[in-house]
């Protein structure tokens, strides 16, 4: 029987590839710990939190904060105006920006990318997702969602409701805010 070289060594391959899935494959238990091929700092020395040190002087591995550090969650001092309401956790009823003219608009323009798709131009809800067959959502010129405050649409427009996404990582605060004052003009507020 001749076989070609080339022939001969993928035959020596497979039957090498086949030996060693067999052997890796016997269903028996070892008290050997498995081979970690990357250990990507698995077993990294350090200190645990509230442990004793050697190193520092009063043995003690909790350090102080440097100063100026902020505690995660609390880089926003202005409730008002990053969660929309006052400090007693009530919505607000007003906007928490002064409106000016090139706030009204931003929130147009705002408006115009974000929300019109769904609540159309004048906000009567009718946008061009109503029109390819989805649910409308509620119309702004409506008398339910004119007595609606300011600080519940900042939040409706941050963490959704119903089918309402969140826009939260798509809008900025202050284009919110934008958004809401110029929702109010359409309103007539």
């Amino acid at each position: 029987m001749n076989l070609p070289l080339k022939n001969v060594a993928r035959l020596i391959l497979a039957a090498l590839f086949f030996a060693v899935v067999f052997a890796g494959c016997q269903g028996s238990t070892s008290e050997k710990p498995p081979i970690h091929l990357n250990p990507n700092m698995d077993s990294q020395k350090k200190y645990k939190a509230q442990s004793y040190s050697n190193f520092f002087v009063n043995s003690s591995t909790m350090r102080m904060p440097v100063e100026g550090t902020v505690a995660r969650g609390d880089l926003r001092e202005n409730s008002a105006f990053y969660l929309g309401m006052d400090e007693n956790g009530r919505e607000l009823t007003s906007n928490a920006l002064q409106v000016t003219d090139a706030l009204l608009d931003r929130g147009a323009e705002r408006y115009d990318i974000y929300c019109r798709p769904c609540h159309n131009s004048n906000g009567d809800g009718q946008g061009l997702v109503v029109q390819k067959g989805l649910l409308p959502p509620p119309s702004f010129v409506s008398d339910k969602v004119k007595n609606f405050t300011d600080g519940y649409i900042f939040g409706v427009i941050t963490n959704g409701v119903r089918t309402m996404p969140s826009y939260r990582h798509q809008i900025s605060v202050k284009d919110r805010w934008a958004i809401i004052a110029h929702l109010r003009k359409l309103q007539g507020k």
